[in-house]
C-alpha cells in the first residue's frame, strides 16, 4: 500500500490530547466475523506507551464463536495452550477521529505473536498477504463495498427482549430509489453520512432498497486495505449511531423471507503509474489480465464461497429472482450473474454479488485477489458472457449451504496454494463450529410446524 497521510496524524493527536479535545483512543482489530475487538485507552497513556509499543489481547479472540464462546478445534488457541496473548501493533495510517463518541479517536492494529511473527489467520494479515502478491507484479487493488441494512424503530434492547420478532421497520413498503422513502429517516441517514465523513470516509450516496426499512450508504472506492478498514469502522459506527438515536439496524444477510442485505464488492487493478490494468483493446474493452483475472474468479467461486458467505444465514439469500446470485456466471452489466462487469476505460471493474451484509470484508477481498491471481498465473481462458437470465440458464450453482461451502473450501487446491494449510484449517473449523451449533438448535420454524400438528 502506498504511503498516505492518516485522517488524523499522530502529531495532531498529541496536540488535541494536550488541549483536552481527545481523551480516549480505541485500538481495535477485525475478528473472524469482521467485528472490531480491542481496548479503549486513556489518551495520554496511549501516547506514552501504546502508540510505540502496542498492547496485548487474549488470543482466544480469533478462536471463539459468534457469541464469544470458547470452542475446540483451533490450533492457535485453546485450553491446552493456556489461552495466552498476542500483540496488538497499532497501524498509525488508520488513526482517525470518531465523531459519534465525544473526545475519541480510533486506529487499527495488526496482530503478531510475542516473537514478532504475524498471526497468519488474522483477517487483516490474510488480506495483507494477498495484496503483497499483487504488489510483486506492480499492481494495487482498488475496492468498493456496498453494504445494505434494515432500520427498525425498536432499540437493540427491545429487539433482544422480543426475540427479534414483531419489530417495526422504519418504512412500510418497497422504497428502492424513493426520495420520499429515504426522507422518512433522513435524520438518521444524514447523521451516519456526516459523522462517517468526520471520521475520514468519503461518502458517495444513500438510497432506499426493496425490503421495508432497507437502505444503503455507499462510500468512495479506495485501496483494498483502506476500504476494508473503513467498512469495519462504518459497520460498527452505524450500529452505535443507531443505538444513540433509539433505533436499531441489522446487516444480517437474510433477516426475513424478503430481499436480503447484500454487500456487492467492486474491484479493479491499477499499475504503478495509476493506469487501470483491467482496461484494454480486447472484447468489452478488457485487457488480457482482466480476462484471466475474471476467469480465476469463476474457477474459484465455489471453493471460496466460505469467504463470501461465512454463516448459516448467508445462504438463505441465494434465491432465484432475488437479485442475489445463484449461478457461477459472468456478464456485462448483468445483475443475474455472480460476477458483473461494469464501467469502461479507467472505471472498468468487476463486481462480485455473492457477499451479504454479514461478510468479513478482509476475507472476501483476499478471496477476490487470490482467485484473480490464480487465473493470471494459470492463464485461464474466460468463457463467453451470460447475456440473458443466469437464474434459468445452465450454469454451475453456487453452494446452497455453509456445510457445502466448508467442504469445498477444505478440499480446494486453490485455497491451500493461496492461503496455506493453517488458514484453510482455521476457517474450516469456524464453519464446523457454526454448523454444529445450528444443528443442535431448535428453531421457531420447527416449533410452528411441530408443536401441535406432529
Amino acid at each position: 500500500m502506498a504511503d498516505r497521510t492518516p485522517p488524523l496524524p499522530l502529531d495532531d493527536l498529541r496536540a488535541e490530547v494536550q488541549r483536552g479535545e481527545i481523551d480516549t483512543v480505541v485500538l481495535a482489530f477485525p475478528d473472524m466475523q469482521g467485528r472490531l475487538q480491542g481496548k479503549r485507552f486513556a489518551a495520554p497513556f496511549f501516547l506514552d506507551e501504546v502508540a510505540e509499543h502496542g498492547t496485548e489481547g487474549c488470543n482466544y479472540l480469533l478462536a471463539v464463536d459468534t457469541e464469544m464462546n470458547t470452542v475446540d478445534g483451533y490450533d492457535m488457541s485453546s485450553w491446552d495452550r493456556g489461552y495466552g496473548d498476542f500483540a496488538m501493533r497499532p497501524d498509525p495510517t488508520t488513526l482517525r477521529r470518531i465523531p459519534w463518541h465525544q473526545g475519541t479517536a480510533l486506529l487499527m492494529a495488526d496482530l503478531a505473536w510475542q516473537d514478532g511473527s504475524p498471526v497468519v489467520a488474522a483477517p487483516r494479515q490474510i488480506l495483507r498477504r494477498q495484496l503483497d502478491r499483487l504488489a510483486e507484479r506492480g499492481w494495487t487493488a482498488q475496492v468498493g463495498t456496498e453494504l445494505e441494512f434494515i432500520v427498525f424503530k425498536d432499540t437493540y434492547e427491545q429487539a433482544w427482549d422480543r426475540d427479534y420478532r414483531g419489530l417495526t421497520p422504519a418504512n412500510q413498503y418497497n422504497i428502492d430509489y424513493s426520495v420520499l422513502g429515504t426522507g422518512r429517516i433522513e435524520p438518521l441517514l444524514r447523521r451516519i453520512r456526516n459523522e462517517m465523513a468526520g471520521a475520514g470516509l468519503t461518502v458517495e450516496s444513500a438510497k432506499g432498497e426493496c425490503n421495508p426499512g432497507q437502505h444503503e450508504i455507499v462510500f468512495r472506492y479506495d485501496e483494498a486495505l483502506v476500504t476494508c478498514d473503513q467498512h469495519a469502522l462504518y459497520k460498527t459506527g452505524a450500529k452505535e449511531i443507531a443505538a444513540q438515536e433509539g433505533v436499531s439496524i441489522t446487516f444480517m444477510a437474510k433477516y426475513n423471507e424478503r430481499e436480503g442485505n447484500s454487500c456487492h464488492i467492486h474491484l479493479s487493478l491499477v499499475d504503478e503509474d495509476g493506469g487501470n490494468v483491467m482496461s484494454g483493446d480486447g472484447p468489452g474493452g478488457m485487457s488480457p489480465v482482466m480476462r484471466h483475472f475474471l476467469a480465476g474468479q469463476l474457477a474459484a467461486l465455489r471453493d471460496f464461497s466460505l469467504l463470501y458467505a461465512p454463516h448459516i444465514n448467508s445462504y438463505k439469500r441465494f434465491q432465484p429472482g432475488s437479485f442475489a446470485p445463484t449461478a457461477v456466471a459472468w456478464g456485462h452489466d448483468n445483475r443475474t450473474c455472480s460476477l458483473r462487469v461494469v464501467g469502461h476505460g479507467r472505471s472498468l471493474r468487476f463486481e462480485n454479488r455473492l457477499p451479504g451484509g454479514d461478510v468479513n470484508p478482509y476475507l472476501a477481498v483476499a478471496g477476490l485477489v487470490a482467485a484473480g491471481l490464480h487465473g493470471v498465473e494459470q492463464s485461464l481462458e474466460l468463457p463467453e458472457p451470460c447475456t440473458g437470465n443466469a437464474y434459468t440458464a445452465d450454469y454451475a450453482h453456487v453452494p446452497t449451504s455453509l456445510r457445502e461451502a466448508a467442504e469445498l473450501w477444505e478440499n480446494s487446491p486453490i485455497a491451500k496454494a493461496a492461503f496455506g494449510d493453517e488458514v484453510v484449517a482455521h476457517y474450516r473449523n469456524m464453519a464446523r463450529v457454526e454448523t454444529e451449533a445450528f444443528d443442535a438448535a431448535v428453531t421457531d420454524w420447527e416449533l410452528r410446524r411441530s408443536f401441535e400438528r406432529m
